[in-house]
């Protein structure tokens, strides 16, 4: 079964820094929403259910490491998720749409209100 997810995914590649017992690991995002990310480049394993603080700039945070994916044999994927909304910590405005979706929500938006003035005007005929 397919689970709906929470928030849409931005695919942005941004370079963080992870700790993970006292160990800085280098890698990137891969996609990032507000409440977590798909993580990259990593070398080591990580177990699942994990805590681990990510360090993007000078702001970090605390995850959770939801699952485990590996790639290869030298590079591993991880999806992460905080219990709080990080908007402010990637320093990107997530809440921006991709000029595709906007195109389409502005076309069904047109095509409702024309359907309502129509629907309207046939009432006070």
């Amino acid at each position: 079964m397919l689970e709906k997810r929470k928030s849409a995914r931005r695919r942005m590649v941004l370079p963080v820094k992870i700790l993970v017992d006292q160990t800085m690991h280098l890698a990137h995002t891969v996609d990032i929403t507000g409440a977590g990310a798909r993580i990259g480049g990593l070398r080591e394993k990580l177990q699942q259910g994990a805590v681990i603080e990510l360090q993007r700039g000078s702001r970090k945070a605390k995850f959770s490491v939801r699952w485990v994916r590996s790639l290869g044999p030298n590079e591993i994927q991880i999806g992460i998720e905080s219990s709080e909304l990080q908007d402010k910590f990637w320093g990107v405005d997530l809440s921006a749409q991709d000029p595709e979706s906007k195109k389409e929500m502005d076309a069904l938006m047109s095509l409702l209100s024309s359907g309502s003035k129509t629907k309207a005007a046939s009432q006070n005929s």
